[in-house]
């Protein structure tokens, strides 16, 4: 007679790829992602494909008092593109409000001989996005967010080195109550097609 305990059912190993929304700041509480978090985070990052192994891309860490310098900068930015002063008040806390923000710099070798400006790009996406299915995986909300503010000259002076470009910022915390995605998007049966395509109907893109 077979003994052994009824196993529980195998869970999904897809579930954070299929679960993972972003998260605004405003549903973001501590604790945000430790050191150690951080680091699996972008060990992640750097499993996405990246043809010629370039690493296109580099992650700063915004935090504690860092925070306060950020906002600063947020708020001349503000001003400098004419802004009242409630916006920029507004645009400091968003410096302010999220427990912890992750800078996205690129770094895109425009004269490399094998990879394409398009492939490094593309490179940096896909290491963004296993970041914050990383960040989805260990418990954490997080959301990608940029605006004018990257093209700031003084914003980008103060995260970017020579030949680097400013992309935006990852806003990440503890995310509180149950989200549901934005944008409506096609099944994947819609998405996933056979090439070449059957006879049939010309296809209307999705919007």
């Amino acid at each position: 007679m077979n003994t052994s305990p009824v196993s529980a059912p195998p869970k999904d190993p897809l579930a954070p790829l299929l679960s993972r929304i972003s998260v605004g700041t405003r549903h973001l509480r501590e604790p945000a992602p430790s050191h150690d978090e951080l680091l699996r985070m972008a060990a992640a990052a750097l499993r996405a494909p990246d043809h010629a192994g370039l690493v296109p891309y580099r992650f700063a860490v915004v935090r504690g008092a860092a925070k306060q310098r950020l906002a600063d900068l947020f708020e001349a930015a503000a001003l400098a593109q004419g802004k009242t002063a409630e916006q920029a008040r507004r645009d400091r806390e968003r410096a302010t409000a999220p427990p912890l923000l992750v800078a996205v710099i690129a770094r895109i070798d425009a004269g490399h001989p094998l990879a394409t400006v398009h492939e490094q790009w593309i490179a940096l996406g896909a290491a963004l996005a296993n970041f914050l299915t990383a960040a989805h995986a260990l418990g954490y909300g997080g959301k990608m967010l940029s605006g004018s503010k990257v093209r700031d000259h003084a914003v980008m002076s103060a995260f970017c080195r020579p030949g680097e470009s400013l992309v935006g910022w990852m806003v990440l915390g503890t995310p509180q109550g149950v989200g549901r995605p934005k944008f409506d998007k096609p099944s994947p049966a819609e998405l996933l097609g056979e090439w070449p395509a059957p006879p049939g109907p010309t296809d209307t893109p999705h919007r």
